[in-house]
């Protein structure tokens, strides 16, 4: 079998392309990063990212499809908000089975077209194809500043790590969907539920030296603002803010939801001295702002507890609620991007 060989595995392989593929055309941000970054003159730049949703790794067969629709726009409105992007315009690819029925496949554009219009853009375009598992791709394009992208590469030792929103949305709504069961339409929308802080990473960059979102989790998140930036990153476990209906253990100890994934808030590492100014500028947009951490000379990401002792990031990221019973979940460990 061509390319035979040891199994594809996400994080290698994206450190692979960045190895191989170089060169200043490639755009002002690192490859891996939440977006490109190509400039268009008067230190305007162009964002680009792209994102799938696929039937049983990402959603279930009967899962709204207002709610894939409306997934497939925010994931990248998500990955744009990390860069302070302004978005402009998405396009949506369609790779149905022959048997989908079109008011299946108009809803899920319409609630694309209804997500990304709550911030200026609209899709523009798109594309079908037949294919034997349901898929969703959506690429957005926007526009940002080329001195205003802090990129994953761009943490100093001192800044505070902060994060917006909560920690544990994506994993409390897995929680629910497995007490409630695939038959609940309420919790299937509740894994798909993802509101893009796109106005929040405006009023972040400006201060910002590295942003990215937590798509893949708090935790995962951590590992590569660390990996990236070649620092040690340190979580503070009485800091993280978790969402509504998780609760710590008597010793203190956070829910195994608080590091699942789907979380799809904003995490930055930003100087202490701009904490108060960064915090009001989120607040005045309608979020919260939470210090949660700090980046220091070293390697590696770390879970502080109440006594202050320090040990690695629990080795955890989105796990899709959508992967079917006995299948390889490995498979689907990482989330959109």
């Amino acid at each position: 079998m061509p390319g035979s060989g040891r199994r594809l595995e996400e994080r290698s392989f994206h450190r692979w392309v960045a190895r191989t593929l170089t060169g200043g055309s490639r755009g002002l941000l690192p490859l891996g990063d939440d977006t490109a970054a190509l400039p268009l003159g008067g230190g305007r730049v162009a964002l680009l990212t792209t994102d799938a949703l696929v039937e049983w790794t990402h959603f279930l067969p009967n899962s709204p499809p207002e709610a894939i629709g409306a997934a497939a726009a925010n994931a990248s409105l998500s990955d744009l908000a990390a860069k302070g992007g302004r978005p402009v315009a998405l396009t949506l690819d369609l790779l149905l089975p022959a048997e989908t029925p079109e008011g299946w496949a108009r809803a899920v554009v319409r609630a694309a077209d209804r997500a990304v219009r709550r911030f200026g853009g609209a899709v523009v375009g798109g594309d079908t194809k037949p294919s034997e598992t349901p898929t969703v791709v959506g690429t957005l394009f926007g526009l940002g500043r080329a001195d205003r992208l802090a990129p994953r590469t761009g943490g100093r030792p001192g800044d505070l790590l902060v994060t917006t929103g909560h920690v544990g949305r994506g994993g409390r709504a897995y929680r629910r969907f497995t007490e409630r069961g695939p038959e609940d339409r309420a919790a299937l929308r509740e894994l798909l539920a993802i509101e893009p802080r796109i106005r929040e990473g405006a009023a972040l960059v400006p201060v910002a030296h590295a942003m990215l979102d937590t798509s893949d989790g708090i935790a995962e998140a951590t590992r590569l603002l660390a990996e990236a930036s070649g620092l040690r990153a340190t979580l503070l476990a009485t800091a993280l803010p978790l969402a509504p209906g998780l609760t710590r253990g008597p010793d203190g100890s956070l829910p195994s939801a608080a590091f699942f994934g789907g979380d799809y808030e904003l995490l930055a590492a930003i100087p202490p001295g701009r904490y108060d100014a960064a915090r009001t500028a989120v607040l005045r947009r309608g979020g919260r702002l939470s210090a949660i951490g700090r980046l220091a000379p070293g390697r590696g990401a770390w879970l502080e507890d109440r006594s202050g002792v320090a040990r690695p990031m629990p080795p955890m990221g989105f796990l899709p609620g959508g992967t079917p019973p006995g299948a390889d979940r490995r498979v689907s460990a990482s989330h959109t991007r």
